[in-house]
């Protein structure tokens, strides 16, 4: 839940992550006053250390903040706003192998969530949404996403064909991701500068941002399952695109 420029994110992950890496971010963690285990003494460690204010509360007063939600005791009052890289800054790294996500119309907070989380495991520079037709960063994402939300770069265009030809411009190769595309991603050769783009949920790519890619791709999968999840197609590519951008 958000209010104002405040949301709750909640669980070890994404609570241990976000004081690792921004504690200034972080207002205060509320934590179950009843857990004394090894895990819980650690997480109170790290946030005396940090500097964060840490309140005890019970299980009930817990799970009033956070209705149904599976929070383990562990919650925090982040400040939602943070400083984010523009596509200029990312456009005027010349010299630097950089993968970018760009995701056409995702709206499922947990996809995007675990997106933001394996663009940050395989090194990928920020994630591009267009204004609309897309979600932002909400507490689902934060949850989801185990920290990453508050490391990986979230950059809004008003027009994503429009960026996308912008970043092409710059140097980049374009790659989406296709079910009936022909070339497979295992096999295709990925640039150092490479923007992979990722469809709608159910929909894939709009005709726009299809026709603006240089090349689309597909992923092998057989012929038990019929297609994959965005976030799962996504951690895939950033795999396969990673061992080109290492070697370059």
């Amino acid at each position: 839940m958000s209010k104002n420029n405040n949301s709750l994110i909640f669980g070890f992950h994404a609570v241990f992550a976000r004081v690792s890496y921004n504690p200034d971010s972080v207002n205060e963690v509320y934590l179950d006053k009843k857990r004394k285990d090894l895990r819980i003494r650690r997480l109170e460690k790290q946030l005396m250390e940090s500097g964060v204010k840490i309140v005890r509360l019970d299980s009930v007063s817990l799970d009033q903040m956070l209705p149904n939600m599976a929070h383990q005791g562990v919650v925090a009052s982040v400040e939602l706003e943070r400083k984010i890289k523009d596509l200029d800054e990312i456009i005027l790294a010349e010299d630097k192998p950089q993968i970018l996500v760009a995701l056409d119309g995702v709206t499922d907070p947990r996809n995007l969530g675990a997106i933001m989380r394996s663009a940050c495991a395989f090194g990928a520079s920020a994630i591009v949404v267009p204004k609309d037709r897309s979600v932002g960063i909400t507490d689902v994402v934060e949850k989801v996403a185990s920290g990453a939300a508050g490391i990986m770069p979230l950059i809004t265009v008003t027009n994503l064909s429009r960026s996308l030809r912008t970043l092409k411009e710059s140097g980049f190769w374009i790659i989406g991701t296709d079910g009936e595309a022909n070339e497979s991603v295992r096999d295709f050769e990925f640039s150092s500068r490479t923007v992979l783009v990722f469809g709608a949920e159910g929909v894939g790519l709009r005709r726009l941002t299809r026709e603006t890619c240089d090349y689309l791709v597909s992923i092998p999968i057989g012929d038990i399952i019929e297609s994959l999840n965005v976030s799962v197609s996504a951690g895939i590519c950033l795999f396969e695109a990673s061992k080109s951008v290492s070697r370059g």
